[in-house]
């Protein structure tokens, strides 16, 4: 056979070898099974697993639990006279139905909202003096959704506050905390309803301790704090991190640009004009009958004090508890009560937080001699000056 031949044969051979070893592998390809799917994990690599909540988890949900119900929304209405055109009482249609003698005023509706905070069972609330001042009737939302009209009990300018109460049953009041053992960092929430948008929360930190000079009211003790106070937050509560009640939520240093700055007003301030407009009609305040200026830095170094930690008496009323104790002008005053004064609005609140009739111990220094003076403390007359001023006593 010649190789022609040979390779003639061959060919068909070989080409039917391939085919069948095509044919071969496509079937294998297409009896594997299909590849999965792609999972996110396997595409960023394993995600972390969701973290259970547990009692461990750092939350504030029991703490606004407890205090929320007894928070409520308060809607006030006033109506305020306004003057109508001269042309439109001019016109004859007005003059048909309006008496022509009368005067050319309409009223009109003026409403504003904050917040207030239930402190008894028995329906007392307490808000801001600025919120329900002047107003015609207030309407209070509870947590539960019930509504109910406050009347007003009584009201304190010179501490921003009020008392409301409402006759229904079944209220839940706040928990009394301790303003006196916060600390600069401790954890706070306010609660409020900001904006009128409803029950609200923020959290944030006591910032400072006993703010005073902001002529925000008369007496100032403020705490204050970064959690957010915002308008229709006023009368709202300042809570602990356990639901208990620290303050009263009054105001920001400047509504309009500052961040992080909001004041309370302090739970003992609060339980006291309570007691106080409750029992009395108004808040009870003591008086030892003194006029004070700030110490000097020139006087506190001859006399080894520390500004301004001392008052200077510059006026003593005839008459006053603090005449009948001997006191004079030009007296330093360095503690009240064994509590080293501050300064100047420091010790009038301290004077006005006593009850006529207690007893105040002074230390005073006198002609370079220290000498402790007992004062019984008078009742210190509504809207009367404060006892206490700042500026440099010399000559006085």
């Amino acid at each position: 056979m010649s190789f022609s031949k040979r390779a003639t044969t061959i060919w068909p051979v070989i080409t039917g070898l391939l085919a069948a070893a095509l044919i071969l592998t496509i079937s294998a390809r297409i009896q594997q099974p299909a590849p999965e799917p792609q999972t996110m994990g396997s595409v960023i690599g394993n995600l972390a697993p969701v973290r259970t909540i547990t009692k461990d988890t750092v939350s504030y949900s029991d703490a606004v639990q407890r205090a929320a119900p007894a928070v409520v929304n308060i809607y006030t209405r006033t109506l305020l006279p306004q003057r109508l055109h001269p042309l439109m009482f001019n016109d004859p249609l007005f003059q048909r139905y309006y008496n022509k003698s009368a005067q050319p005023q309409q009223q009109r509706m003026a409403s504003s909202l904050g917040s207030g905070v239930i402190l008894s069972d028995d329906g007392f609330i307490l808000t801001n003096h600025h919120v329900v001042a002047g107003a015609d009737e207030i309407i209070v939302l509870l947590y539960d959704g019930r509504e109910a009209q406050a009347q007003l009990v009584g009201s304190d300018l010179e501490t921003d506050l009020a008392v409301l109460r409402i006759t229904l049953d079944k209220l839940s009041p706040i928990a009394i905390g301790n303003s006196s053992q916060t600390r600069v960092g401790d954890v706070v929430l306010a609660i409020g309803n900001p904006f009128g948008l409803g029950q609200s929360v923020s959290q944030g930190i006591i910032s400072a301790r006993e703010r005073n000079g902001l002529g925000l009211s008369t007496f100032e003790n403020f705490l204050q704090t970064d959690a957010a106070i915002n308008q229709g937050n006023s009368g709202g509560a300042l809570i602990d991190a356990y639901g208990n009640l620290l303050g009263i939520n009054s105001a920001t240093l400047n509504e309009s640009s500052s961040v992080g700055i909001g004041f309370a007003i302090p739970v003992k301030t609060v339980i006291k004009v309570l007691e106080d407009i409750v029992q009395y009609g108004k808040v009870i305040r003591g008086s030892l009958g003194i006029q004070a200026q700030q110490l000097s830095q020139e006087i506190a170094g001859r006399l080894g004090l520390s500004p301004p930690n001392a008052l200077i008496i510059t006026h003593v009323q005839i008459g006053s508890p603090a005449h009948t104790a001997g006191l004079q002008p030009r007296d330093i005053i360095t503690h009240i009560n064994s509590r080293l004064v501050s300064d100047g609005a420091h010790a009038a609140n301290l004077i006005a937080d006593l009850k006529p009739g207690d007893p105040v111990r002074l230390r005073i220094v006198r002609d370079n001699q220290i000498i402790d003076v007992t004062a019984i403390a008078g009742t210190r007359a509504t809207g009367s000056p404060i006892s206490t001023t700042q500026g440099d006593p010399a000559g006085s």
